[in-house]
């Protein structure tokens, strides 16, 4: 029996993950934590576990919502290497984290979701409210030490590197590209041509976390 990207959703998380979030919740006002990984390791899923068990002491902003639209990646001519590193709006997501990072006492920040079913971000489709305490911020080139991606780490309290084996991985971003209407046979080109690569360089930044997660098929836990 293979496992699908969407049972990690489901899976348990284990308590010292959930007290290592806690942690920073209590020594700051805001924290902001960085999950970083390459395409397909399940970032989301163990950001929404995260999210399940503090609830509203908590917000997921991913870095997907600053991927450049379809119509500019047109006109750049990148689409064809849409999430590579020159595919987003990488200044833009700094100026959100440093707004994070330091809010007004009463502001609510909005921050730019990413829609798989449409393959475009949506601006200020995500409320950072001030009561928020914990801002968990996932995406790929968290670690890049490449300008303007070097901004990022700084501006994070921790970022913790998700790991999934690779094989497993690619399956699974294989299964997603197909779930939102590729072929199999261009799901796999995509991965070998596109994410592939991203994933090596990603990989490359993992000596610079602060932790690594994944899950054993039962649990999420610190590796």
């Amino acid at each position: 029996m293979t496992t699908s990207e969407n049972d990690i959703a489901d899976l348990m998380i284990d308590e010292a993950v959930v007290n290592a979030a806690q942690a920073l919740i209590k020594a700051r006002p805001r924290a902001l934590l960085g999950l970083v990984g390459a395409p397909g390791a399940g970032k989301s899923s163990v950001s929404e576990a995260l999210l399940s068990r503090l609830g509203e002491a908590m917000q997921v902003v991913p870095m997907d919502g600053y991927h450049l639209s379809n119509r500019e990646l047109a006109r750049l001519g990148r689409a064809a290497r849409k999430g590579a590193p020159d595919t987003f709006d990488s200044a833009g997501y700094v100026s959100l984290l440093e707004r994070l990072r330091t809010p007004e006492t009463d502001e609510t920040v909005y921050a730019p979701g990413f829609y798989r079913q449409i393959e475009e971000p949506i601006a200020a489709s995500i409320a950072v409210s001030p009561q928020t305490s914990l801002v968990v911020t996932e995406g790929n080139y968290l670690l890049m030490e490449e300008t303007p991606w070097d901004r990022v780490r700084p501006l994070l309290d921790e970022v913790w590197y998700v790991e999934v084996d690779t094989q497993l991985r690619e399956q699974w971003l294989v299964e997603r590209h197909m779930r939102f209407g590729r072929s199999e046979a261009d799901a796999k080109a995509w991965v070998a041509s596109t994410d592939r690569p991203n994933a090596e360089r990603i990989e490359a930044t993992r000596v610079r976390a602060d932790r690594r997660i994944g899950w054993d098929g039962a649990c999420i836990r610190f590796l």
